[in-house]
This record gives C-alpha cells, sequence and structure tokens, in this order.
C-alpha cells in the first residue's frame, strides 16, 4: 500500500539488501554458514545458562553477569539472524517500516545493554582484584541486582528515545537499505524529512550514556592492570589476570567492532567492510563470548564436568 506525501509517494516497507548481491551459490554458502553460526551461538549460550542457574559452585556475582550477558546473546542474535536467514531462503528482502524501526529499539537496546553490562562486569573484576578484602561486601546479591536491572532499564529507555524521533519521519521515494538489519543511520537517510533531531538525539544519548559506560569499563581496567602489575610474585600476577582476561577479550572484540562501524570516518573501505565488521559483533561476538568464557575459565569447565557426570549417573 502507497501514500502520497506532497508529490512523493510514501514508503511502507523498506528493502533490506543484505548479501543479496552476491552470486546464488555464494548465497546459499552463507546461508549454511550462518545457519550453522546462529545454532551454535544459541546452544553456548543457553549452555552457560544453564550451567550458571543450576551450578552452586557458579552462584557468584561475576557468573551471575556472565548468565545474563549470555541470555542478552541469545535474545540479540535472535533479533537479527531468522529473518536474515529467511531472505535467503524466500527471496523476499522486504520488511515494513514500522517493523524495521522495532528490529532497530530491540537490537540498538540489546547493544546498549550490552555496554552497561560490560561495565557492571568490569566493575566486578576491579573490586574483585583492587578491593579483594571487601569483595562480598561490596558486591552483595542486592548490588548485583540493581547493576544487571539498571543495565536493563537504561538500555531499553535510551533508544525509546530514539524511537519516538524516528516515528517523527516521514519516509518516501527510495526504500532499500544496504545492510543486512535495520541499524539507525541508514533507516533516517531514508527519511524525505528533516533528520537533525534525530541525528541530535543520537549524538546526545551517545555522548551521556554509551560512550560514559565504554570510558567506565576502560578507566576499570586501566586501575585492574595497574593493581595487578604490583603484585610481586609471577605466579600472583599470572592469576589475577587470569580471573579477568576472558571478559577484556570479549569486551575488546566487541568494543573494536563497534568502534570501526559507528565511530571513524567513513572512507571508500570502511563502506564496503561495514558488512563484514557488522557481522562480527552481531554474529561473531555472541558466538565466542561462551567459547572464550568455557575454554578460558576452568571453574565454568568444571561446572560442565560435573553436569556430565550427573547425567551418566542419571541414565545409569
Amino acid at each position: 500500500m502507497e501514500l502520497q506525501w506532497g508529490n512523493q509517494t510514501i514508503t511502507k516497507e523498506f528493502v533490506l539488501l543484505g548479501f543479496g548481491d552476491l552470486r546464488e551459490s555464494l548465497q546459499i554458502l552463507l546461508f549454511f554458514l550462518f545457519l550453522i553460526i546462529y545454532v551454535m551461538t544459541m546452544a553456548g549460550n543457553i549452555l552457560i545458562i544453564v550451567l550458571v542457574v543450576t551450578d552452586p559452585h557458579l552462584h557468584t556475582s561475576m557468573y551471575f553477569f556472565l548468565g545474563n550477558l549470555s541470555f542478552l546473546e541469545v535474545c540479540y542474535t535472535s533479533t537479527i539472524w531468522p529473518r536474515m536467514l529467511a531472505s535467503f531462503v524466500t527471496g523476499n528482502r522486504a520488511i515494513p517500516v514500522h517493523a524495521c524501526i522495532m528490529q532497530f529499539w530491540v537490537f540498538g537496546s540489546l547493544a546498549a545493554t550490552e555496554c552497561y553490562l560490560f561495565s557492571a562486569m568490569s566493575y566486578d573484576r576491579y573490586v574483585a582484584i583492587c578491593k579483594p578484602l571487601h569483595y562480598l561486601t561490596i558486591m552483595n546479591k542486592q548490588v548485583c541486582l540493581f547493576l544487571v536491572a539498571a543495565s536493563w532499564f537504561c538500555g531499553f529507555v535510551e533508544n525509546a528515545v530514539l524511537i519516538v524521533f524516528v516515528f517523527q519521519l516521514t519516509f518516501c521515494g527510495h526504500n532499500e537499505i544496504e545492510h543486512f538489519f535495520c541499524d539507525y543511520t541508514p533507516i533516517i537517510q531514508l527519511s524525505c524529512t528533516d533528520t537533525y533531531k534525530a541525528q541530535l538525539a543520537l549524538t546526545v544519548l551517545a555522548s551521556v550514556c554509551t560512550f560514559p559506560a565504554f570510558m567506565f569499563t576502560i578507566a576499570s581496567y586501566v586501575y585492574i592492570i595497574m593493581a595487578i602489575l604490583r603484585i610481586p610474585s609471577k605466579t600472583g600476577r599470572k592469576k589475577a589476570f587470569s580471573t579477568c582476561s576472558s571478559h577484556l577479550l570479549v569486551v575488546s572484540v566487541f568494543y573494536g567492532t563497534i568502534i570501526i562501524v559507528y565511530v571513524l570516518p567513513k572512507t571508500e573501505m570502511l563502506k564496503e567492510l561495514n558488512k563484514v565488521f557488522s557481522v562480527v559483533y552481531t554474529v561473531l561476538t555472541p558466538l565466542v563470548n561462551p567459547l572464550i568464557y568455557s575454554l578460558r575459565n576452568k571453574e565454568v569447565k568444571e561446572a560442565w564436568k560435573r553436569t556430565l557426570n550427573k547425567r551418566k549417573i542419571w541414565l545409569g
């Protein structure tokens, strides 16, 4: 259905071009590759959630945050990939305007929540390493619940503000989005009305909310690294670093790709690689999170062994 706005036709649906410009054989290959990655991502993160919930040894603040992060990754991945996988099969890349905006709201809210969760997790590691004697007092159950609840609340409210500005825009004429999911900037670029307020809202919220969370995470790790370097024994330094190395690696991958996609100037080369880097933080980051935390974390591996042993006993 099309309506008229002035002399132009109001757009009722967008077309996500995604990887539609590739040869059919490559699209089939990508479909199976992304399907396998999606299944592995869901399985890995759900496994961590199950371990954190069922194993009493993992009922600590660190694993409480990790369980929430894995739950977020399950939601985060499912916001984008089922629709994209379906488009490979059906060839239909059209999405209603309102559905596209709502996809961005959920995706953007989860991405912002992840930034805040990373800050909470870095603070948890800071207290564990820099204030170990006060760790249980500072990171008590109430504080952990508050940090997680605040992360989810702020993430969704922040992006709800952006959605208010997007719904004030009118879309007409060109309706193709050179991406595989609905992101904020590609959406407002299709507007035929003034987008100044929408762009200003994004800049203000990023400066006031997301950037401070990023800087807090960086500052926490600066203090953590300084504290680790002051430990006299090599064994002590190694043990201290092992408690936060997994989280530091995940944060580096996430923020590294986010900065490349959203912060760096859009040169021609970066424009061409934009989809590739977007795949990294929307697909590979949720996939590597459970791999990094399970392969590099002794307690998670031991919890997995205990679960398997219980299953063997149950099966008799």
